[in-house]
């Protein structure tokens, strides 16, 4: 049975370094989604949380740090690497760098690869419990793997079950949306994942991003970089204007609300056109019209701006062809 705790619980935190410590994983909330955590220098732990995910094990994982001194040992922060841990951390950005000659991360979590993907969190519970168990952290989406993220502790619960053996609930997660992922391993910054961070905000920083091309998610550098990914059960359908009886709506703005009526699930994002909020219940929002077992899932056209972007990116990869 999975121990869940509460931010503000004596000894929560202490409880989950505790078992991250024995090898033990673990789900945590942080500002973005729920992540389940393992102690990123431990691979017999890190292979456990490939396994409870079902993940590929060339899909690298986020070294999550409690400040840029814990980053510091991990990888190698160019001038522009450093600026924007300065600028946006704690936050929603995960930086990939170079990694550090004697890097405590695994190698399992890394795939193999001369980066590593390191980030630091606003959510206080993942700060605390990388600084009480005093290395870092990895933690992925508390999901199964190419499946939706999981944004409440109880989607992550109903996705890994008994593979948790504590967890700490803090309801939804304020952000609902990954962190974008930036590549400084040069001169310039490369954009590998759209996210929580709109990508004017970094641009405004580190000048004209570079784009991830299309064969780079064969090999990703990052994850959230498989061209299948985040997907609900039943088929995605992008752009939709309209929907038959037996499939679900996902609306944007209220301008499709007469099919609420006429299909078999109707959610909108943001009734009000706020693309913020969209972002912070769009897993959510799948989860549930996926419950529903619609046919296909239609989704109405986002506006392709700030956050815009990352929903667009995972709407992309949730509608993509999947593997046999």
């Amino acid at each position: 049975m999975v121990d869940i705790r509460f931010p503000g619980d004596a000894g929560a935190v202490e409880a989950v370094a505790d078992a991250l410590r024995e090898g033990k994983l673990a789900v945590l909330p942080t500002e973005t989604v729920y992540g389940l955590a393992a102690d990123a220098t431990n691979p017999r732990a890190v292979a456990a949380l490939y396994a409870a995910k079902g993940r590929p094990s060339f899909n690298p994982l986020i070294a999550h740090v409690d400040s840029l001194e814990m980053a510091q040992t991990c990888g190698i922060f160019s001038d522009l690497a450093a600026q924007l841990a300065n600028r946006f951390w704690p936050g929603p950005l995960t930086l990939v760098v170079l990694q550090a000659r004697d890097c405590p991360v695994a190698a399992l979590a890394t795939s193999g690869l001369d980066t590593i993907a390191i980030r630091l969190p606003s959510h206080p519970v993942m700060r605390e419990v990388v600084r009480a168990l005093g290395r870092p952290v990895v933690a992925p989406s508390a999901n199964l793997s190419g499946r939706l993220t999981a944004t409440r502790l109880e989607d992550a619960l109903a996705d890994l079950g008994e593979t948790i053996a504590i967890a700490v609930d803090d309801g939804a997660c304020r952000l609902g949306i990954e962190s974008t992922i930036v590549a400084c391993t040069g001169g310039s910054a490369k954009l590998l994942r759209p996210g929580a961070l709109a990508p004017e905000e970094i641009e405004a920083v580190a000048g004209r991003l570079e784009t991830a091309g299309s064969g780079d998610a064969l090999t990703p550098q990052a994850p959230g970089m498989l061209s299948s990914h985040y997907a609900p059960h039943a088929r995605v359908r992008l752009n939709a204007l309209d929907a038959g009886s037996n499939d679900a709506f996902v609306d944007f703005g209220g301008y499709y609300i007469q099919l609420a009526g006429r299909v078999k699930a109707y959610a909108d994002l943001s009734p009000e056109g706020d693309i913020n909020e969209a972002a912070a219940c769009l897993f959510e929002t799948l989860r549930r019209v996926d419950a529903a077992t619609p046919s296909t899932i239609a989704v109405a056209r986002i506006p392709n701006s700030g956050l815009g972007i990352a929903i667009n990116d995972r709407l992309r990869r949730a509608a993509a062809p999947r593997p046999d």
